[in-house]
This record gives structure tokens, sequence and C-alpha cells, in this order.
């Protein structure tokens, strides 16, 4: 399963990445704010497929993703 690691001090809930989210798992949280009076964006329901798209599209560099590194099967030799 990803790991998504939002900065909420840098997220200044533009909501660029809740609009490019395709499994739609991003919100604002509208019951925390910032330092600086907004709202950030967090994780509300399970389904983040790790795709990374919330991170590419975020202006502010706010948004890691981590997954897991599997190794693949070695091919058999004849």
């Amino acid at each position: 399963m990803p790991k998504v690691v939002i900065d909420v001090e840098r997220c200044k809930g533009c909501e660029l990445c809740v609009s490019a989210c395709p499994p739609r798992v991003l919100e604002l949280n509208q019951e925390r704010l910032t330092s600086k009076g907004y709202h950030p964006t967090h994780i509300y329901k399970d389904g983040c497929t790790g795709c990374a798209i919330c991170a590419l599209v975020c202006p502010d560099a706010a948004i890691t993703v981590y997954r897991e590194v599997t190794k693949a099967a070695a091919p058999e030799k004849p």
C-alpha cells in the first residue's frame, strides 16, 4: 500500500491535487488550518493507488508519495 505524506505547512489548499486524483481520495481538511490560515489537503478514505499524480501537480511540492518496491521474479533460464 502506498504512503502519502502531506506537508500541511507547505500546502496552501489550492485543490489541484484533489482535482487530479484518479481514485478521488483527497479532499481539503475543513477541520484544520495551517499557521497561514489554509485548509490543507488530506486523504479521507482508502483507495490510494500510489500513482503520485497529486505530487506531480502540487505547485508547492507539499506531497510525497512512497511506494513499496517489490522485486520482480527472475526469468527462468532455458
